[in-house]
């Protein structure tokens, strides 16, 4: 079973269409309270600002539960503005404080021809994680809808550039990753793509 957050801003029809897709059982998660379910990953979405999302996990209690859940080794999914709540803080907006799971700000993609990022894109691997870049030697081609984002850095499985400007579009540390594109929305591709981190991720193999 899958844990799929609800905190007001994820991109939940389309996770839940594909995770049913690919077999998964899944259930959303409106409070840490239904963590009593016996969840092998958990998985967290969303679109839109960082600074009212981050208010709305903390007021949920969901930063505590999600490091004591972590803590215990098991593996946690970000997907779009769900990665970047992962890193240790936003500027969007000012200076938001992130959930802290990985060092780093997500910053402004400044300088872009059009704003926000938005379509499909080149996913390029910088870093291999135990046989999941072998699936996918070339990278593979991914929908993005994002005006932030975070540096390549060495947690960076996987970089995009775009407009001359790099930044993270994979990224992964032991039980904890994260995918700055939409997998969901990225076609038989990204579907299998995001079968094979929750795989990995569900057999402890970061």
């Amino acid at each position: 079973m899958i844990g799929v957050i609800d905190y007001g801003a994820g991109n939940l029809g389309n996770a839940l269409r594909a995770l049913k897709h690919l077999g998964y059982a899944s259930k959303l998660m409106a409070s840490p309270e239904d963590l009593d379910v016996d969840f092998s990953l958990l998985i967290l979405p969303g679109v839109g600002a960082f600074p009212p999302a981050k208010e709305e996990l903390a007021s949920r209690g969901w930063p505590e539960a999600l490091h004591n859940w972590t803590d215990s080794g098991k593996p946690l999914l970000g997907i779009c503005l769900g990665m970047q709540l992962l890193y240790t803080a936003s500027l969007e907006d000012g200076r938001t404080e992130g959930l802290g799971f990985f060092s780093g700000e997500v910053v402004p993609l400044a300088g872009l021809k059009k704003s926000p990022h938005m379509g499909w894109n080149r996913v390029h691997w910088v870093r291999d994680a135990r046989g999941i870049t072998e699936l996918f030697p070339e990278g593979l081609d991914a929908y993005f809808v994002h005006g932030y984002a975070a540096p390549v850095t060495d947690i960076s499985l996987a970089e995009t550039i775009v407009d001359g400007l790099c930044f993270s579009s994979v990224s992964m540390k032991g039980n904890i990753a994260g995918f700055q594109f939409h997998p969901e929305r990225s076609g038989t591709e990204g579907l299998r793509l995001l079968r094979t981190f929750i795989d990995s991720l569900t057999e402890g193999r970061p």
